[in-house]
């Protein structure tokens, strides 16, 4: 990625995301589709294709009612969900000029609207920024981020969480996160049913040969194959935004050196132990391990990092002293 060709790989990564944000329904529509066929195939014992595409013509409109209701839910209430789980409170400027001053200046040197701005009480240093729409779009920044961090880095920071409003991340990342969730829910109602419902019907119902049970167990598969599709899409999403946020960040303010300095002392103190939502996670400036848990497990360490939505911290610092 080259700094210069910023607003070009912007422009790439946003069409990509469209067509990652279009693979969610498409992905949900295949899932549906995948049950259908299974389930006429096992009233019918062998798959009747004509039966099928009627089942799942008929499916489709309660899926889409259901998908419309959980996506309405999560869109109108996304910023009330997000302060609870983050446990954040509103950032006036009478609060802290420091703060307000520096992102009310990078806002004006771009001519963007001031996001709000609210704050997490805890000695970890980490951010991040949220909203779907402009009157809700948000800077959360933690207690030890603004108390640890001098001027120039913690208006690095807050310049990437600005870029990552420009660039509408934070849109596509709590959309992603709202498709994720429904597969994530699904999952769990398919083994939860299969571990109560499937099970205990296989075992009362010695006629049925354990159809019940086996029905439940494909239906999980299917189900789960979705939903590790979906994380993966996410990921797509995810992490080269964080580079590009970086790079908007080092041209925002022309100072990569002191965003990459903040790197530095985020790095393995990120971890906020009062917020245990992954989704709100993702949104951080960094979402690494800590310290602690880094040393203690190299394996799992290095696994993470293939699901991790942020690259690793290491290679964002170096990518930062290139420009």
């Amino acid at each position: 990625m080259k700094y210069i060709g910023l607003q070009k790989q912007i422009n790439r990564n946003n069409n990509m995301s469209i067509l990652l944000l279009l693979a969610f329904p498409t992905l949900i529509l295949l899932a549906v589709f995948a049950f259908t066929t299974y389930a006429t195939a096992h009233q019918l014992h062998g798959i009747q294709w004509d039966a099928s595409k009627q089942m799942f013509i008929e499916t489709i409109p309660f899926v889409l009612i259901g998908v419309a209701i959980w996506f309405s839910i999560a869109y109108f209430a996304n910023a009330k969900m997000i302060n609870l789980a983050a446990g954040s409170k509103t950032l006036e400027r009478r609060d802290n000029m420091r703060v307000y001053n520096l992102t009310e200046n990078l806002c004006m040197s771009v001519g963007m609207p001031m996001p709000k701005l609210r704050v997490v009480n805890s000695p970890a240093l980490n951010a991040f920024a949220s909203g779907l729409k402009e009157k809700n779009y948000t800077v959360t920044l933690t207690t030890g981020i603004i108390e640890t961090l001098n001027d120039e880095e913690l208006e690095g920071v807050i310049a990437h969480e600005l870029m990552h409003i420009r660039n509408k991340d934070v849109r596509l990342l709590v959309i992603s996160i709202i498709f994720v969730g429904i597969f994530s829910f699904l999952a769990q109602m398919a083994f939860r049913t299969f571990l109560y419902g499937g099970m205990g019907g296989r075992s009362n119902r010695r006629d049925d040969k354990g159809g019940g049970g086996g029905a439940i167990l494909v239906i999980m598969i299917i189900v789960a194959v979705a939903y590790f599709l979906s994380i993966i899409f996410k990921l797509a999403l995810s992490r080269k935004r964080e580079y590009l946020a970086d790079s908007g960040a080092a041209e925002l303010t022309r100072k990569p050196w002191a965003l990459a300095s903040a790197l530095r002392k985020i790095s393995g103190n990120s971890n906020i132990e009062s917020i245990k939502n992954e989704d709100v996670k993702e949104m951080f400036i960094d979402n690494s391990p800590d310290k602690d848990a880094k040393k203690s497990s190299n394996f799992m360490s290095t696994l993470n990092s293939y699901f991790s939505t942020h690259p690793p911290i290491e290679k964002r610092i170096q990518f930062l002293e290139q420009l």
